[in-house]
């Protein structure tokens, strides 16, 4: 025998919502990380070394600067393009553990030339030191916004 059920419970009630935290926007600090990633890029190879010859009394070659400075900013130059989407969270982690690098020599850099530099050339490194802190802070705070990379359901093909 069936069972009628009254009309009121056949009606199919909304499913309660979970309350989730609002989503921050990425483009802004997307924008941000870009903006100074190309800074950073500049002012290392670049700034750095005409500042330094401007400044270091031994006047280094400026030519010469800027060859140290692009062999050193060659993983920096095939990162540039992942940080420029800033879209896929696995690019951003593998840039950020580079850019945790580049922050750490740039910081040694700094404390070795604290003591036998002028405070000019000083200041040239701690802007160098600076720019890669700001940009591990973006690269943080972008990875925390980004979608989760553990529950992504892909598409079947």
């Amino acid at each position: 025998m069936a069972t009628k059920r009254p009309d009121n419970n056949t009606q199919a009630k909304p499913a309660a919502k979970k309350a989730s935290k609002p989503v921050k926007p990425i483009a802004p600090i997307r924008q941000r990380l870009m903006l100074t990633w190309l800074v950073w890029l500049v002012y290392r190879l670049l700034g750095l070394p005409i500042f330094i010859s401007a400044l270091n009394p031994s006047s280094p070659d400026i030519i010469g600067g800027i060859a140290w400075q692009a062999l050193w900013l060659v993983p920096a130059f095939i990162l540039t393009p992942w940080v420029m989407r800033g879209r896929s969270p696995y690019a951003l982690l593998v840039g950020s553990m580079f850019t945790l690098v580049y922050l750490g020599a740039s910081g040694v850099v700094l404390f070795t030339r604290a003591y036998g530099s002028s405070s000019a050339e000083i200041a040239v490194y701690l802007i160098d030191f600076l720019l890669l802190l700001t940009i591990n802070v973006w690269l943080f705070i972008l990875l925390k916004r980004l979608p989760s990379m553990n529950n992504v359901v892909k598409q079947p093909r």
